[in-house]
């Protein structure tokens, strides 16, 4: 075991802000249920946990990481006005993209999307689909942001989020279709959807930049019902991207058994 020390405190309690999680390389995860989600999928610097987590719940898997802590030094570290009794710290991971992955398979792009819940909801759609890459503008909120780790329920182990210039990424791809939720775009239920590309969602409040909006091949547009309108003005993002990502899956599916078919 690691005996605490104020330095870990104070390192820890750091790692809220995302200037200090790229300094020291680090992030949290917090609570039982997130760090079985992670454990064993990131490189674990300490393992900071109460004495009664430790009896119930520790594994020989994690002596050699385990910090024990007061509930009263719990609560200094913890990232939520209810302190849980443990919490993992984390090595950020260093991501490559797969440049045959990318062509062979349907990708998200997230243009500006700032709140840490819609960000959690997309990657567990990802994980959900299958879909294993995320590209995000500079402007997305940081992947390793705790909030956006506990709203992931464990995709962030599994989906991998590339920061980048998304301009460039879809010029580099350029022979690939790009998708984009628009209100003037074509009925996503009678448009024909392809099974790789890249599929765009933008900012809360502004939709898809103009810049990222001129990379978009292919507008789509969820109807509201009835046609006229006089509901609600726009969807959420992490709703209209289930929606989205569905009738991508929904089209796979519908091409794979024309296939059985015809060669049935």
């Amino acid at each position: 075991m690691i005996e605490i020390n104020n330095g870990i405190i104070k390192t820890v309690r750091s790692l809220g802000v995302k200037k200090y999680r790229d300094e020291e390389g680090l992030f949290v995860a917090e609570g039982t249920k997130c760090v079985r989600d992670t454990w064993g999928n990131f490189n674990c610097r300490w393992l900071i946990c109460t004495r009664a987590w430790h009896d119930r719940l520790a594994n020989a898997t994690m002596h050699d990481k385990i910090v024990l802590a007061s509930n009263q030094q719990m609560a200094r570290m913890s990232q939520f006005n209810t302190p849980s009794e443990v919490i993992a710290v984390y090595e950020l991971p260093h991501y490559s993209v797969d440049d045959a992955e990318v062509r062979s398979n349907l990708n998200i792009v997230l243009d500006n999307v700032q709140d840490p819940g819609n960000l959690g909801t997309i990657m567990r759609l990802a994980d959900w689909y299958g879909i294993h890459n995320i590209f995000a503008s500079i402007g997305t909120v940081d992947v390793f942001n705790h909030k956006v780790v506990q709203a992931t329920m464990g995709a962030i182990s599994r989906v991998k989020v590339h920061y980048c210039d998304l301009e460039q990424l879809l010029d580099h791809y350029g022979n690939l279709p790009v998708w984009g939720t628009f209100l003037d775009g074509d009925n996503i239920y009678s448009t024909q959807l392809e099974s790789k590309g890249f599929v765009v969602f933008g900012n809360e409040g502004q939709g898809i930049g103009a810049k990222v909006a001129r990379k978009v091949t292919k507008r789509l547009l969820i109807p509201a019902w009835p046609h006229e309108g006089g509901g609600s003005e726009s969807l959420n993002v992490g709703v209209a991207a289930a929606i989205t990502i569905s009738e991508f899956r929904r089209a796979d599916l519908m091409t794979t058994k024309n296939a059985t078919k015809r060669h049935g």
